[in-house]
């Protein structure tokens, strides 16, 4: 199997049947690794995501340097179980849990970068500036390992990584001040910027009563939008945010499968395609890590909120999985995935590329190649035993 990354493509045995499907490795642009000891755990009882939030912040107390590298490293594992080639990882817990920084100030983040080389993932390290608990609120509780107090402070230990695979991240507008945005966005010229946008409706209703705007209003004015800018979410957009992301040729990660599970909203995927925006994929919080259905989610979002059917053709959703999502990252797209095209979910759909997006799962991946090297078999059943050996040792 060649390590490029061409258009899909099926093979045919000696009497002509369809043996394999295959598709270019995806990428994920938006992952928080350590939310994936969180499934089956925050969707028990009731809440928002306010209250999923708290729980999230019980798991971030409990990583170590150790703890975080092999969640990781098996979190890593089942995205390219998944056909996932490439990662963007959102990364904001980087000091002790009192917020006093390693020895190595970057050590959490060098975890990170040591468990997507040990299981062959390209990795784009999004490491996030992350200040405040709220608009004028200081950081509290866990938050203080996510703080390195100011801009500048966390400006200064991004530097010290000396790697070319770390880009940058705003997290929010609740949780770095208007006046410091400008001071990321700058370390950040000449690499990917990331940045949570309108994710809740209390999020925005706060970002209007602080600065008179919209969070989008406020990410335009600091000179974060562009080109290299990728707003995570968008989901609670006005008119004129849609038409602002689109003018400033944004990308925009949408996370489906995150959005619906947190009830963070419906997002208008196909309103910022047609504005100009390219959209991109995450996984985020992990509830499920599948990025066929992440690309399925996409337009069946845009049907219940528009009662309209057919807004994206298969071809284009997988271009937010692969040339999209790589553009997102700032990487060069690389790498096949081989496809089962006679499961019990592909049978009998034409082995195409519709059949990819619209009916094949992460469980219909048999074989990943990047780089010209396997780094997928097809064991899927090894990939659960080092989920569960992981993410039993972040529990105990």
């Amino acid at each position: 199997m060649p390590g490029g990354c061409g258009r899909p493509g099926r093979r045919t045995d000696g009497a002509g049947r369809v043996n394999v499907l295959t598709i270019p490795a995806m990428a994920n642009a938006h992952s928080h690794a350590f939310h994936r000891a969180l499934r089956g755990r925050t969707q028990q009882g009731t809440g928002s995501f306010w209250t999923w939030r708290e729980q999230m912040y019980d798991l971030a107390a409990r990583l170590t340097p150790d703890l975080y590298y092999e969640l990781a490293r098996a979190v890593y594992a089942e995205m390219l179980a998944g056909g996932i080639g490439a990662v963007g990882e959102f990364h904001y817990v980087h000091h002790q849990p009192d917020g006093t920084p390693y020895a190595d100030p970057n050590e959490m983040g060098r975890a990170l970068l040591a468990a997507a080389d040990d299981v062959g993932i390209a990795i784009r390290l999004l490491d996030t500036c992350y200040l405040t608990a709220g608009i004028g609120q200081p950081a509290e509780g866990v938050q203080r390992r996510f703080s390195d107090g100011t801009a500048e402070a966390w400006a200064e230990r991004v530097a010290a990584f000396d790697d070319d695979r770390v880009g940058a991240a705003v997290h929010s507008v609740r949780a770095v001040p208007r006046d410091q945005m400008s001071t990321v966005a700058a370390w950040a010229a000449d690499r990917p910027l990331h940045v949570h946008l309108s994710e809740q409706p209390a999020e925005n209703d706060a970002c209007r009563a602080a600065y008179g705007q919209t969070p989008t209003e406020v990410l335009a004015g600091a000179g974060v939008l562009g080109p290299r800018t990728t707003l995570v979410h968008a989901t609670h957009l006005t008119d004129s945010d849609v038409r602002t992301i689109g003018d400033a040729g944004c990308l925009v990660c949408l996370c489906p499968t995150t959005e619906r599970d947190l009830a963070d909203g419906l997002g208008r995927g196909a309103d910022l395609r047609a504005a100009g925006a390219r959209i991109s994929l995450g996984s985020d919080s992990h509830a499920v890590v599948d990025l066929f259905e992440e690309m399925r989610g996409v337009e069946m979002h845009d049907r219940l909120r528009t009662g309209v059917r057919g807004h994206w053709p298969a071809r284009a959703l997988l271009d937010c999985a692969t040339v999209h999502g790589h553009a997102s990252l700032g990487l060069e797209p690389t790498g096949s995935v081989v496809l089962d095209p006679a499961s019990p979910r592909t049978a009998g759909t034409g082995a195409d590329v519709h059949a990819a997006v619209f009916a094949a799962t992460a469980a219909d991946v048999t074989e990943v190649v990047i780089d010209g090297r396997v780094v997928f078999d097809g064991d899927h059943a090894r990939v659960g035993r080092e989920l569960e050996a992981a993410i039993e040792k972040v529990w105990q």
